[in-house]
């Protein structure tokens, strides 16, 4: 079962992450209904400021959501809350807990992703056992309050070619910039401002959706 979910990391897919204030004053509920109503397959949910029985109440929802929309969803951080709503999956930072801690934890059947930033992060992270790796940010990003230098995408056509587990590109990612990312090897892509800051999210969805089409379908029959 976990094999199968994988697959959707390996592809060319959307990976959308919440991001309540910067939503434009709609709530994670709707914003994501609104992302899994455009077909997009995989939603992290990532929420620092709320308390534990908040974000509780609000990843249940999201579990329920994206069970209806055969959709696969991935907690930020918390190994508990993801094995409490049944999550798929969990995502770790580089100070979040240990890989083999994550696994006891949760078991063999949850994804486990983890972000990287440089090549030693991808090596290892591979070698502990990630399942996925989210690699950034490629280019300069503001959604988190300590953000990370931009990495760029030499090291993302790296890890594209070299890494047998999926990397999913992440950090800064637009319309505007995406065709960098997928030139370099990008394909499952992560988002978060581009879409849940657009005043029409199905509408950027699929706006984003036809540049990775055209991509695909002119790379992979050429």
């Amino acid at each position: 079962m976990k094999d199968k979910k994988l697959t959707l990391f390996k592809e060319y897919n959307i990976y959308a992450i919440t991001a309540e204030n910067l939503s434009l004053g709609r709530k994670n509920i709707e914003v994501v209904e609104e992302i899994l109503s455009a077909g997009v397959k995989i939603i992290q949910y990532r929420e620092k400021k709320k308390s534990m029985r908040e974000k509780y109440k609000e990843a249940f929802i999201l579990r329920e959501l994206t069970s209806k929309y055969d959709a696969i969803l991935i907690v930020n951080d918390h190994l508990d809350l993801a094995k409490i709503i049944n999550a798929d999956g969990v995502h770790l930072g580089q100070e979040d807990y240990p890989i083999e801690i994550a696994r006891e934890f949760l078991g063999e059947d949850f994804i486990i992703g983890i972000t990287a930033h440089n090549r030693e992060q991808i090596i290892q992270g591979e070698k502990e056992g990630a399942d996925y790796i989210g690699l950034g940010p490629i280019f300069e990003s503001f959604t988190k309050e300590k953000p990370h230098p931009p990495i760029g995408v030499e090291i993302l056509k790296w890890a594209t070619s070299n890494v047998k587990v999926p990397i999913v590109a992440i950090g800064g990612i637009k319309e505007k910039n995406i065709e960098l990312v997928l030139e370099n090897g990008g394909k499952c892509i992560a988002m978060v401002s581009e879409i849940v800051s657009s005043e029409n999210i199905r509408e950027k969805i699929e706006k984003i959706r036809k540049i990775m089409e055209v991509y695909k379908n002119g790379k992979d029959n050429s």
